[in-house]
Parts: C-alpha cells; sequence; structure tokens
C-alpha cells in the first residue's frame, strides 16, 4: 500500500465497513516490518464489526520507552505525515495521517503513536474492546456521534473533543 497525502476533510457519519479491517491488517503489517519495536493494535469505530462513525482508520503505534524518536522516524519513512493544523498533535504525543486506496476506495488513516503501557494506550484498546462487547453500548456511542454532527459540529477535533466525554465516561465505568 501506498501511503497518500492527507487532507482535512469535513466529519461525516458512516456505516461500518468490513474492509476497513483489511485495511488496518495490511497498514500494521507495513508498520512493524519498517519499525521493528513496535506493535499496532486497530482501535475507534472501524476496528469494531457493525460500529458506525466517521470512517478513519485509527491506528494505535506502541512503542518502548525510549524509542518514540525511531517510531516517529519510521512512519515518516514510510510515507505517512505529521498531522498538521491549528488542532495538530505535538511531537510528545505524536500523531500521523495518510491516505491509502484499497478497492478503489480511499481510507483517511490516523495513527496515534502512544508509548506502550500508558494509561493512554490502555484506555484506547479497553474502549474498542468495550464496544466489540457490548452491543448496547455500541449502539448509545452511535447515537452520541449522530447528536453531535447534528449539532453542525463537522471540524475533527471539535468532533473528538465533543465525544470525549462520552468515552470518559464508559471508561470510568468499566474500570476494575
Amino acid at each position: 500500500m501506498e501511503i497518500g497525502y492527507y487532507t482535512e476533510v469535513e466529519v461525516h457519519y458512516t456505516h461500518h465497513d468490513f474492509a476497513a479491517r483489511h485495511v488496518a491488517a495490511s497498514l500494521a503489517e507495513m508498520i512493524v516490518s519498517a519499525c521493528f519495536d513496535v506493535e499496532v493494535e486497530h482501535i475507534g469505530s472501524t476496528a469494531v464489526t457493525g460500529c458506525a462513525g466517521k470512517g478513519i482508520v485509527d491506528l494505535l503505534v506502541l512503542y518502548p520507552s525510549g524509542s518514540q524518536k525511531a517510531a516517529r522516524e519510521g512512519l515518516d519513512q514510510l510515507g505517512f505525515q505529521r498531522h498538521s493544523g491549528a488542532d495538530s498533535f505535538p511531537e510528545s504525543r505524536p500523531m500521523r495521517v495518510g491516505v491509502v486506496e484499497h478497492l478503489g476506495r480511499l481510507y483517511r488513516i490516523h495513527v496515534h503513536v502512544v508509548e506502550a503501557g500508558s494509561r493512554e494506550a490502555r484506555d484506547m484498546a479497553r474502549f474498542r474492546d468495550i464496544l466489540r462487547e457490548s452491543a448496547v453500548l455500541r449502539r448509545a456511542y452511535e447515537m452520541e456521534k449522530c447528536r453531535i454532527l447534528a449539532q453542525g459540529i463537522s471540524n475533527g477535533a471539535e468532533y473528538a473533543d465533543a465525544k470525549g466525554e462520552f468515552i470518559r465516561r464508559v471508561l470510568q465505568a468499566y474500570r476494575f
């Protein structure tokens, strides 16, 4: 897969796309081959069968302590770009972006670069797993996303902020 140039687009609601899993798996394999120290997990709505959302393929690149720079550089060499704009992620907690084509469709990719074992990494994977386990919670999450979009929020950063409270409540309720 070739990583194409990412541009911001207006957020929209899209039904689950089963091909996103293949895209995520192919990218994970490519990333691990280029960045030997990392693990890659598919997170976000596209990682949860049947969960609708904004259609972004979110990947979690987990690097060992002290290896963030190597992970960033490996992603950059593959063609991923730094997330830029007013809402960009700092290099202390980077995100890389890109676009790939698969079966004639373009997939927007967000690669979250997070230290393995960190609370953020655990929370991202745990929220995905909770959604996989609970159809009721999955539907509530979809309804929350529709409510946010109905308010006219179409910017990616504003959308992420708006759904953040829902995610925090779920994670708090499912802590053990």
